[in-house]
């Protein structure tokens, strides 16, 4: 059964949206459950999504081949995985570990995971012959072909990260930043080389903006959300991310842990919580564990889905975890959420701010998008409804808890 917070008693029925992907499960029964109106009185951070059901969902894993091409880069090795006693201790966990994304390849944030696979796949397919293997061979392979500038939109580390492959594979590119970026954060993309058009609006308007670029036989649009008849290239991005996730299996049996029972995720427009559920869903040892997907409290849109059982747009606010302040769901990631996706929370500034300080505190550099994943938490623990969402979280004193940490102080500065 459906737990919620901060919605109208009377629930409504919910309908498969027309975008969803046709080859997804047809989950109407269940979605049904999770659907109500939205109650836009309701505090954010007291918004509560649960269904546990999700747990038996299943879908295919991302393709091989994805974890040996970024092992081809520069400078790969596995980010850490750190467990973290005292955090442990304080939720009422077994054991805690935070995968600290703060030093992904050279960059402060994951992101170039996704924008790296999605490329390398993109301009393969603009290649004779056998697909290059590595980054250098691509580069050397696309030297004779016509001109190509890269271009996307972003809250921050994403358009960082497409600006970091273009200038590995000489290329031009262009990036579009939305209100409320730091000036910081536009001149770590400037200088990677990347032209940056800022946009007086809002990141989904700056995703528009960004396509009307790329339109043309130059253009090569790199987005981390999805559309209907945008979906491949999302797609490889979302794959590119399952890299991060085969790395936390290895490194829980190193450490003695087994396999995860909660796992947290920052979510903006769904990506990584999307190549989450791609990777738990599909993994066959062990019993799935719970995903916590944790958004601002001024931009949950993902939440806002989940409770009505289908996409919603919501208007977005100024929040400090500016890589996560999105208003529309990818729709490629949407059926993934809704059938994979079994808890979610919102939470604000201030609960994110004392993450970063603790966090930081415990040697770990995270960044207020990284560390909403503590805060989401902390949220869904605390407060008179705390036992009964430690029960739908699978949260007892046995668990292993895994805290994805996206990015470090670094990355999206405010």
């Amino acid at each position: 059964m459906v737990q919620r917070v901060g919605m109208h008693n009377s629930a409504q029925s919910g309908s498969r949206p027309a975008d969803a992907d046709p080859a997804a499960p047809d989950t109407d029964a269940a979605a049904s459950d999770a659907a109500a109106a939205f109650d836009a009185d309701t505090e954010p951070s007291q918004r509560w999504y649960a269904r546990p059901a999700a747990r038996s969902w299943t879908c295919g894993p991302a393709p091989s081949g994805v974890r040996s091409f970024h092992e081809s880069l520069p400078g790969y090795a596995p980010t850490p995985l750190t467990e973290v006693p005292a955090l442990a201790g304080e939720l009422g966990v077994g054991r805690l570990f935070v995968k600290d994304e703060s030093a992904r390849l050279g960059l402060p944030a994951f992101k170039v995971l996704g924008a790296s696979w999605a490329a390398h796949r993109a301009l393969s397919a603009r290649v004779r012959g056998t697909a290059p293997a590595t980054l250098g061979e691509l580069r050397e392979r696309i030297a004779s072909l016509p001109p190509v500038r890269l271009v996307t939109a972003t809250d921050g580390n994403h358009g960082r990260a497409v600006a970091r492959i273009a200038r590995l594979l000489r290329l031009p590119a262009q990036v579009f930043v939305p209100d409320g970026i730091h000036p910081a954060a536009v001149a770590d993309i400037t200088a990677e080389g990347a032209e940056v058009a800022r946009v007086p609006g809002s990141y989904d308007e700056a995703v528009r903006q960004a396509r009307r670029a790329a339109d043309g036989p130059s253009g090569l649009l790199l987005q981390d959300t999805a559309w209907p008849g945008y979906e491949e290239i999302p797609g490889w991005i979302v794959e590119g991310y399952s890299t991060l996730f085969a790395e936390i299996d290895e490194q829980l049996r190193a450490s003695g842990a087994g396999t995860a029972d909660l796992v947290t995720v920052p979510v903006g427009v769904g990506s990584l919580a999307q190549a989450a559920v791609a990777h738990y869903r599909s993994r066959t040892e062990g019993p799935p564990p719970s995903l916590l997907a944790v958004e601002p409290d001024v931009a949950a849109c993902v939440l806002a889905s989940l409770l009505e059982g289908r996409p919603r747009t919501v208007e977005t606010g100024i929040t400090t975890m500016a890589g996560l302040n999105c208003g529309t769901p990818s729709s490629l990631a949407w059926p993934f959420l809704r059938d994979g996706l079994d808890t979610a929370v919102a939470v604000t500034d201030a609960a994110s701010g004392r993450a970063v300080l603790d966090l930081g505190a415990l040697g770990i550099s995270s960044g207020p998008c990284g560390a909403a994943s503590l805060a989401g938490l902390r949220t869904a623990l605390a407060g008179a409804d705390g036992a009964a969402r430690r029960e739908s979280l699978s949260a007892g004193r046995d668990c292993t808890v895994v805290l994805l940490s996206t990015e470090g102080t670094a990355a999206n500065r405010h």
